[in-house]
């Protein structure tokens, strides 16, 4: 099993959703719970840090230097270190935005969660590029990592307490979803499917929360190797460095002992060499007019 080394020991309550901007250069990141969003030099682990003034599930990159926010229960541009006008999507207090991605036409797909976990309050939604937003997927309870394959064809998605990553047909013209399947699924004993992400060989690459490990799969869905991470809670990972060929790792510290040995490191930002190369994240194209 690999190991990595942190990159920012921050103990984050929920560090999520890391992103590689290869635009500047910069790894985006969130931690959840504190409203926060981080931009972290890679090669130092510098970070500057923007507060949001609401819970952040995660940050998708817009236009040529922009990003799009996905907020509590809306959506919201960054551009320059400033939060533009929020797009409110719904009002349930008790439900927030949680983990999501950009497709290859541009639409952001962010899902939601209940704070209390109750079976079946999420949803899906499609943030379409003229900025109409609609659900594609009801009855979900965690909604966490999503990818697509190289032909957009296929899209990745992960509800975690289901214990394992389905795949959906996937309409590029629309961003119709159809026949949901089991593509992997995961034993509780090896922890939780958090984030997901896929690498330029078609294998997917499993944040395990629970478990302490990223785990890779093949195309066909065969467990091949793991890469420790001296956190347990691990949380989502993404593809990034000039070359593409490093593999960054968000953890949470929300709920443990942060006192306890095996916890020291929770919260923190992980790098590792996979030994394989990612691919660019997907853009959403500034807004029309």
């Amino acid at each position: 099993m690999q190991r990595v080394e942190p990159l920012v020991t921050k103990q984050s309550v929920l560090g999520e959703g890391p992103l590689w901007d290869h635009r500047t250069g910069i790894l985006v990141w969130v931690d959840i719970l504190s409203s926060l969003v981080h931009l972290t030099d890679s090669t130092t682990g510098v970070t500057r840090t923007i507060r949001t003034g609401r819970h952040v599930g995660a940050v998708a990159l817009r236009g040529q230097t922009g990003y799009m926010l996905a907020l509590k229960n809306a959506f919201a541009p960054l551009e320059s270190g400033v939060i533009g006008p929020a797009e409110e999507i719904f009002d349930e207090p008790e439900v927030r935005m949680n983990d999501g991605a950009v497709d290859p036409e541009g639409r952001f797909l962010v899902g939601t969660m209940a704070y209390d976990v109750t079976p079946g309050r999420g949803n899906l939604y499609t943030r379409h590029i003229d900025g109409s937003v609609a659900a594609i997927l009801n009855g979900v309870t965690i909604s966490n990592g999503i990818d697509w394959s190289d032909d957009g064809e296929t899209m990745y998605y992960v509800d975690t307490p289901t214990q394992g990553v389905d795949i959906f047909d996937y309409d590029l013209s629309t961003g119709s979803i159809s026949d949901r399947r089991r593509h992997v699924s995961i034993p509780e004993k090896d922890g939780s499917p958090d984030g997901i992400t896929l690498d330029a060989d078609g294998c997917l690459w499993v944040a395990l929360y629970g478990g302490g490990r990223v785990r890779k799969y093949s195309p066909a869905g065969q467990a091949l190797e793991e890469i420790g991470v001296p956190a347990s809670q691990v949380t989502s990972c993404a593809f990034g460095g000039p070359g593409l060929d490093q593999l960054f790792i968000t953890t949470a510290a929300d709920q443990l002992d942060l006192r306890a040995p095996e916890n020291l490191l929770a919260g923190s930002l992980f790098v590792a060499d996979p030994g394989c190369r990612g691919r660019k994240a997907h853009v959403i194209p500034d807004s029309p007019g």
